[in-house]
């Protein structure tokens, strides 16, 4: 028959913190902390380049894009 395991709470896990030393607590936040930043990097969101579709549309409301090409070339030459 397997044993069940014990469910330790967030309290439990601050009362056993409080009796390490501080050595040992800064050991912990090391590890935590190298482990969430393993969690992070992993669930980075991936963007796509769709999702600027429209971005600044408000700002050409109203001008005649060729017109405006036309304009920016002339400095070209």
């Amino acid at each position: 028959m397997a044993a069940k395991k014990a469910s330790l709470t967030f309290e439990d896990y601050l009362r056993g913190i409080q009796n390490l030393r501080p050595d040992e607590q800064l050991s912990l936040v090391e590890i935590i902390s190298a482990r969430l930043k393993k969690v992070l990097r992993r669930k980075k969101i991936k963007h796509s380049i769709l999702e600027l579709e429209g971005l600044g549309a408000g700002i050409w409301k109203g001008i005649d894009v060729q017109q405006y090409v036309r304009k920016e070339r002339e400095f070209w030459d």
